[in-house]
């Protein structure tokens, strides 16, 4: 206000004014609160990490190490194998290597040096050890380092890890080998089955025919556990084409599918007439959920195809109650609260008398409810035209830690060596080739109650 202001003679004409003071009443004091509030920045580095409110870390590129960093960040999210390792007591190094580095990045914040993982895969797979004519460590297959992995695992003295794996990635495979029908003797008829196990799918994206095109991951797989393949036979005394059919014996709680980017490609013409390694850019598309019940065994898809029927049984009458109640609501609003009730009480009734009625699992070490689906939760990509070089990176599902509002289905993260990003699951399903930007070359999934 100005010093030199005075105030008018006559106030009636000045217009009144309210003023709201805020503040707190004496009789209503302040009250620190009942729980000290801790704050991110405060915690110690080992429960930051694990209180879900960080980015995760990532792993430090010590030489053409994406391929290792990638899997090893999807492995981190595989339901039950952190837990596993944290508990193995042999003195295999690749295996204490793995174990020291997931532990490390279930406690850190900042990127992790996986020197102890490097180092003893170099040691255990020569074939990670090779460097190029300038002596600069050479880009490796990630496909090749989690098969080493895996099956260094599983061959480990101790049992607690090795039946682990087994269980947790094992897939069992039954083989039919029938005379393909076109041969010249029509009359003659020859098949055998065999059985053979492994630790992935395959998705075949070579088929460029117009009846084996693949587009899309079930394609693939269904090519690749099909075919024709020449043998002796034993009825004819030559060799002949034999139809070739596998369908999965045994289901895993976790399922590796890998894309068959990388082909050899024999070159006569060259002067080493040896060959090269080429990659495959072809479109190949994926959707969250992969359905299996194809792939397997008539008594496998006998269990799956009953708890189908129960399971749409289930909604039928669900939706069917829920209908009848609305109607009823509608018909008679004064009598809502009463009908609405028993209506209520006679749903409930319904689902609860659905839910005790046993329908058997299609294998001990599955979900329960489990009806052929899985749910992709991890992917490895490879970006690049070069099947020796390029780039590896990880897309894993963000880790809800058992808080439904930390994370949605939606969230991912891209970990890109020790660069960690947030996605989202539209970003994941733009992985599937057709140019330059990555393309899926693993995808992880596991076994998901229901449909």
């Amino acid at each position: 206000m100005p010093s030199d202001y005075t105030f008018p003679s006559d106030m009636s004409n000045v217009v009144e004014l309210n003023f709201l003071l805020m503040g707190t009443a004496e009789k209503d004091k302040i009250k620190a609160p009942s729980k000290k509030i801790i704050f991110v920045e405060d915690l110690p580095e080992d429960e930051a990490a694990k209180s879900g409110m960080v980015e995760p870390p990532g792993l430090t590129n010590l030489g053409n190490t994406c391929y290792l960093n990638s899997v090893t960040q999807c492995l981190k999210s595989t339901p039950g194998l952190t837990n596993v390792l944290s508990q193995y007591s042999g003195q295999n190094p690749m295996m204490l290597g793995l174990k020291h580095t997931l532990a490390s990045l279930q406690s850190s914040t900042r990127a992790v040096q996986p020197y102890s993982l490097v180092s003893s895969t170099k040691s255990s797979y020569p074939q990670f050890a090779q460097t190029n004519a300038q002596g600069h460590p050479m880009q490796c297959d990630a496909e090749e380092y989690l098969s080493c992995l895996l099956d260094t695992a599983a061959r480990d003295p101790d049992r607690q890890l090795s039946s682990v794996i087994k269980g947790m990635f094992a897939i069992e495979f039954e083989e039919t080998l029938s005379l393909s029908s076109h041969t010249t003797e029509k009359s003659e008829s020859e098949s055998s089955v065999k059985h053979d196990s492994g630790m992935k799918l395959v998705c075949n994206i070579q088929g460029y025919s117009s009846e084996n095109n693949v587009s899309e991951v079930s394609q693939g797989i269904k090519l690749s556990m099909g075919g024709t393949i020449t043998k002796h036979s034993e009825k004819l005394g030559r060799d002949a084409e034999f139809t070739r059919e596998a369908k999965i014996s045994k289901l895993p709680p976790v399922l590796v599918v890998q894309f068959g980017r990388f082909y050899w490609k024999l070159t006569p013409n060259s002067m080493d007439h040896q060959g090269v390694k080429c990659k495959v850019m072809k479109p190949v598309g994926f959707s969250e959920t992969l359905d299996l019940y194809n792939f397997c065994k008539e008594d496998i898809q006998s269990k799956i195809r009953i708890l189908r029927e129960a399971n749409a049984k289930e909604e039928e009458e669900r939706v069917t109650k829920k209908l009848k109640n609305e109607e009823i609501i509608k018909k008679d609003d004064q009598d809502h609260d009463m009908e609405g009730e028993d209506v209520d009480a006679e749903l409930k009734a319904a689902l609860a008398m659905s839910m005790q009625v046993e329908h058997e699992q299609v294998q001990d070490n599955l979900p329960e409810g489990f009806m052929g689906c899985y749910e992709l939760f991890a992917v490895v990509t490879h970006k690049g035209r070069d099947a020796d070089g390029g780039h590896y990176m990880g897309w894993v599902k963000a880790d809800t830690g058992g808080d439904e509002n930390a994370a949605t289905d939606d969230d991912w993260f891209v970990f890109d060596d020790d660069e960690v990003s947030p996605c989202k699951l539209e970003d994941i399903v733009k992985l599937k080739g057709g140019g330059d930007w990555h393309m899926s070359y693993l995808n992880f999934y596991r076994a998901k109650k229901g449909m």
